[in-house]
């Protein structure tokens, strides 16, 4: 007996639906476990865990920071990118900060809690820091000797042209020292808190000094990746960090860059991107190599 069109078209339905459920719900999620337990690819399969002491560590996918409890570096330790994923590394929060290159003003508040750094004052205040830990020159274009976006809002006689009737360092307040005395023969005034220079008509106007045109702390040491959650640093910034990691360690700095190199990485494929060093597995290696004093 032939059935009904509509009651063969649910009984082809029913059996596409079961056909599919058990070759897409359970034979390929099935076949992927058992790939994933391959001698080889079970590591992966399981996050790049990384143990030390016979306890879990971290993953060598996901960066970490190295710094005690008031956030502090480690000098011991090699440190990672900055991280604008919640705290810090935070793999529920990745993300990135979103501030582009126009980002130069700070908004400096009567509250600190209510003021911001713009982009450049965190790229400044990040290398001074890390030339201060690594004996390094942590000077930048457009940065001032103390840290801050080198910015002046200049104000003009007639709006963009015209005399300078006043300048204001717009990133610097009290009780710091503008870093120019005077711009165009008028005296540089510090900000004060809460004041909207450029609302109020000042031209931004960045000063570059003269910090070397090639900084010696790299790009990626002042700046967060996109994800917030990159495990590598570049070699150039490895390179800055290995006499005072030596130095803590009491170790020979030829024997700490030999373990930099074993834990750098090439481009991918020979030509994508640039050579890493991931920062976790080489930590653990000094620690196993050149246990803390």
């Amino acid at each position: 007996m032939r059935l009904p069109n509509w009651l063969a078209q649910h009984l082809a339905a029913l059996r596409a639906l079961l056909v599919f459920t058990v070759l897409l719900g359970l034979a390929y999620p099935l076949a992927l476990v058992a790939a994933g337990r391959t001698p080889g690819l079970d590591a992966h399969a399981d996050g790049s865990l990384l143990t030390a002491n016979g306890a879990t560590v971290g993953s060598a996918l996901i960066g970490q920071a190295f710094t005690d409890a008031d956030g502090n570096p480690v000098p011991r330790y090699f440190q990672s990118r900055p991280s604008a994923a919640g705290d810090g590394y935070d793999p529920t929060s990745t993300a990135a900060s979103n501030l582009g290159p126009e980002s130069v003003v700070d908004t400096i508040a009567t509250d600190p809690e209510d003021s911001t750094q713009s982009l450049l004052t965190q790229v400044c205040a990040r290398s001074k820091a890390i030339g201060d830990l690594d004996g390094v020159d942590g000077r930048r274009p457009y940065c001032t000797p103390d840290g801050v976006g080198a910015v002046l809002a200049v104000f003009r006689a007639d709006g963009l042209t015209g005399p300078v009737t006043r300048v204001v360092t717009v990133n610097q307040s009290s009780p710091a020292t503008p870093f120019l005395a005077s711009y165009q023969g008028v005296p540089v005034e510090l900000a004060v808190p809460g004041e909207d220079y450029v609302a109020a008509g000042g031209v931004v106007t960045p000063i570059r000094g003269d910090a070397p045109a090639q900084p010696a702390v790299p790009a990626d040491a002042v700046t967060a990746s996109g994800s917030g959650l990159d495990p590598h640093i570049s070699p150039a910034y490895a390179e800055i960090q290995v006499a005072r990691v030596a130095r803590e360690r009491g170790a020979d700095p030829t024997a700490v860059r030999r373990l930099v190199d074993q834990h750098t990485t090439g481009r991918a494929l020979g030509f994508m991107g640039e050579p890493g060093v991931n920062v976790l597995e080489l930590n653990l290696a000094l620690d196993e190599e050149f246990p803390a004093r």
